[in-house]
């Protein structure tokens, strides 16, 4: 893999090491990764995009050893950002084998300490359709709260913050509707919706 370049930040911990270096982010491996049924939020990319992708975010690659030339790519966690007021954290995935061993922990831990060093920082956020699992996890992990919202209902004012969304082409679920207006969605998030 590249050599890891000293500007960027690193935790290790016993066998595993973090970097936010995308330089060591191998495209194709994360691509086939997008491809799997256990990434269902994703569709895989061309390579290029992928590394493009990458170079534009915030990265947390996870691996397993802590030499750089050895470094087994297991997991990923990436936040998309203006650096300054808003971060959004997306495809966060390790993979199978190393899941349960506390890594995803670590790795949001470290993902945590970068957004709670932004001084200005306005908002996180963060998308998840795991209920059981990924909800409990993320409010312990990083404080965050379900955005709970009520649409109108015969005329009056919705409630809460609207989270709102429009699929494209790049979205698993993506229906090609010509004649739709709109691909479109209200999201409203909350436990009792």
């Amino acid at each position: 893999m590249t050599t890891q370049s000293p500007n960027y930040k690193t935790w290790t911990k016993e066998q595993y090491h973090i970097s936010m270096d995308p330089a060591l982010i191998p495209a194709q491996t994360l691509s086939v990764w997008f491809a799997s049924d256990e990434v269902y939020w994703a569709k895989p990319m061309p390579e290029e995009a992928m590394r493009a992708t990458l170079q534009n975010s915030l990265c947390f690659g996870l691996y397993h050893n802590t030499s750089p030339p050895n470094l087994e790519f297991i997991g990923i966690a990436r936040c998309i950002t203006d650096s300054t007021t808003f971060i959004y954290l997306t495809d966060v995935f390790i993979l199978p084998s190393y899941q349960g061993s506390g890594l995803g922990k670590w790795l949001i831990s470290c993902v945590q300490e970068v957004i709670e060093s932004m001084p200005y920082l306005r908002r996180s956020l963060l998308f998840t359709g795991d209920w059981k699992r990924s909800v409990p996890f993320y409010e312990r992990m990083m404080g965050v709260d379900v955005v709970e919202c009520r649409p109108p209902v015969n005329g009056t004012e919705g409630v809460g913050l609207a989270v709102m969304m429009r699929k494209f082409g790049g979205h698993p679920d993506f229906v090609d509707d010509s004649k739709s207006q709109s691909q479109g969605e209200l999201y409203c998030i909350g436990p009792d919706l």
